[in-house]
């Protein structure tokens, strides 16, 4: 370890002498983009192994049955690695690095650098109803946040690495290099800068160079636009739009649902049970909702419906379109369900490949209750595509990221003009009436959340309990006036906190309400100082948020406010300090 340790300090060294920061961030940036690539790799070919294990030991002869048990044993497997190897909290990928972007200076636990692989592998292996793209955030940017510390890299530049780690899994797994970038923007909250720019495009440029070298170069969802965008089907798009935008509140909706039912089962066994039992129901009942469902994906973008069908219950039904449109209603609503009970239960995935599969399977049944009405003829298989687009504007509220990522990942450029429209106006339908994406929502009910607002994001940065100054002369309220003249001998401040022998802040004296008295030697110990005192009306809680803190002291007019914590005095706070502590922060956070 003293060995290692030696030869880091030494290439920590050699790399101040001869490398600039901006060169030595090039470089670092492709080694991020490199690890988030191998990280996609890396999960992509373990669930591959996995399935193909489980698939091997099962036989034909169970057929559906064995839904109900595939998915709560994966899950089993995932809960008790978690317990016994990693012996920490694994959390969902994306909100788990905005937390440390927020609460932690970027920092994550090392245990992500393998511990996602491994659990999202077991979970999505067995047929758990979630994605990859979480977790394979989740593993690039511990690598990204292992290699800034380990360089001793300051907050902003860390940060920058882990919005590279970000763009280069996105762009590894999905085969989408730009839409990566507008990823780590929209949704990591990182501002575009010129500095920033570069590491993102070469990160991003690696980790899909990565994926190309062991994945091949097949896009992931082979699409040919067959029709391309006509005037008439204008209205269709903006009401597709609108549909995906209702959906994705749903999906925002239950999915906090679902998980705040599970918050109130204490007991981890129980969520198991409940979970795993709960999804493999659904599953037997509508099978297409296992695993990740990227093939139900693909079948639906090329017109083939057999996949609601496959290994159902419903399989002598397969010739009726309508049962077929009952069936895409029913596995829209309840993907996000069966997504949700995976996680309750204590599986580890991403919501990316949930949020596809419901925006391709919108966009179909949308399709054919056109046609079906006789309203007028249109292209399912686009209405399919731009589906998945109208969601992931919705749900993770990143319009550009939807538009650029399915145009990346079918190749349907043709159709750019339509994935504008109906991802705009699904966004816009969300923002109405879920302010905050799934990614966001938990982080900004505890004020964690950080914005693209630069002003905001340096007073979330600041802590309360940072700022307090306790240089004050303290006094007791039965303390005399000839007290006080000995205490402003001593004091460099004008302001003397007046403090109950428990803690207890019982007012405060201000010089200027003095003055008058304090020559008058006969008064010495007549006055007594709670005579003298005054309780301010405004005071701050060192739980307080800064933004709050900035807003009293706007309010208040003053220079000083007193901090009290349940009643006792703690200290103050200087409009001053907080001043020049948010000049800092925001040099800490910003690249030129």
């Amino acid at each position: 370890m003293k060995g290692s340790s030696h030869i880091w300090v030494r290439l920590h060294r050699w790399r101040l002498k001869h490398l600039s920061e901006r060169g030595f961030l090039t470089i670092l940036s492709v080694v991020v983009g490199i690890l988030s690539g191998f990280a996609a790799v890396i999960i992509k070919n373990t669930v591959r192994l996995t399935q193909k294990a489980v698939h091997s030991i099962v036989t034909t002869d169970v057929e559906n049955y064995i839904y109900f048990a595939l998915p709560v044993i994966g899950i089993f497997i995932t809960v008790l690695f978690i317990k016994y190897v990693v012996r920490s909290e694994v959390r969902h990928g994306i909100p788990n690095v905005l937390h440390s972007i927020s609460k932690l200076r970027g920092k994550i636990r090392s245990h992500n650098l393998y511990s996602s692989v491994v659990t999202s592998s077991l979970t999505v292996g067995f047929g758990g109803s979630v994605g990859l793209e979480g977790p394979t955030v989740a593993t690039g940017t511990a690598w990204g946040s292992w290699l800034a510390t380990a360089f001793r890299l300051n907050y902003k530049n860390t940060i920058l690495m882990l919005a590279c780690a970000c763009a280069g899994a996105m762009a590894a797994i999905f085969k989408a290099p730009i839409a990566a970038i507008v990823f780590a923007v929209e949704v990591i909250m990182i501002d575009l800068t010129v500095f920033s720019l570069v590491p993102l495009l070469l990160a991003s440029a690696a980790g899909v160079v990565t994926s190309y070298f062991f994945l091949g170069q097949d896009v992931l969802y082979p699409f040919e636009v067959k029709q391309a965008f006509i005037m008439a089907d204008l209205p269709y798009y903006i009401l597709l739009g609108i549909t995906a935008g209702f959906v994705s509140v749903y999906f925002t909706k239950m999915y906090l649902f679902v998980g705040g039912l599970f918050e109130k089962l204490k007991n981890n066994r129980t969520r198991l049970v409940v979970g795993g039992t709960s999804l493999g129901v659904l599953i037997f009942l509508f099978p297409s909702l296992y695993g990740e469902g990227y093939e139900a994906i693909n079948d639906c973008l090329a017109g083939n419906l057999e996949y609601l069908f496959d290994n159902s219950l419903f399989y002598e039904l397969k010739e009726e379109i309508w049962v077929a449109m009952l069936l895409i209603a029913a596995v829209i609503f309840l993907k996000i369900v069966a997504t949700s009970l995976t996680f309750g239960a204590g599986g580890v995935g991403g919501i990316f490949a949930p949020t596809l599969f419901m925006g391709v399977n919108t966009g179909m049944l949308f399709s054919l209750l056109v046609k079906q009405s006789g309203l007028h003829s249109i292209n399912t298989n686009n209405f399919a595509l731009i589906g998945m687009a109208g969601l992931i504007a919705g749900v993770l509220h990143a319009p550009l990221t939807g538009i650029f990522l399915i145009a990346d990942i079918s190749g349907g450029y043709q159709l750019f003009v339509p994935l504008m429209i109906t991802g705009t106006f699904s966004y816009l339908i969300v923002r109405a009436f879920t302010p905050n994406s799934v990614y966001h929502i938990q982080l900004a009910q505890r004020k964690e959340l950080l914005t693209h607002d630069k002003d905001a994001n340096v007073l979330q940065l600041m802590e309360v309990r940072t700022m307090i100054e306790t240089d004050f002369e303290v006094l007791r309220p039965d303390a005399t006036l000839r007290d006080l003249t000995v205490a402003i001998t001593k004091a460099h401040r004008d302001l003397f906190p007046v403090v109950e022998a428990d803690g207890r802040m019982a007012g405060m004296v201000k010089m200027d309400d003095v003055r008058d008295v304090i020559f008058k030697h006969e008064l010495y110990d007549e006055i007594k100082i709670k005579d003298l005192m005054y309780m301010p009306e405004y005071s701050i809680d060192p739980n307080d948020s800064m933004e709050v803190v900035t807003n009293k002291f706007e309010v208040s007019g003053r220079y000083n406010l007193a901090v009290i914590e349940n009643g006792k005095y703690i200290g103050f706070i200087s409009r001053a300090r907080v001043f020049t502590r948010y000049r800092k922060q925001i040099i800490n956070v910003s690249h030129v």
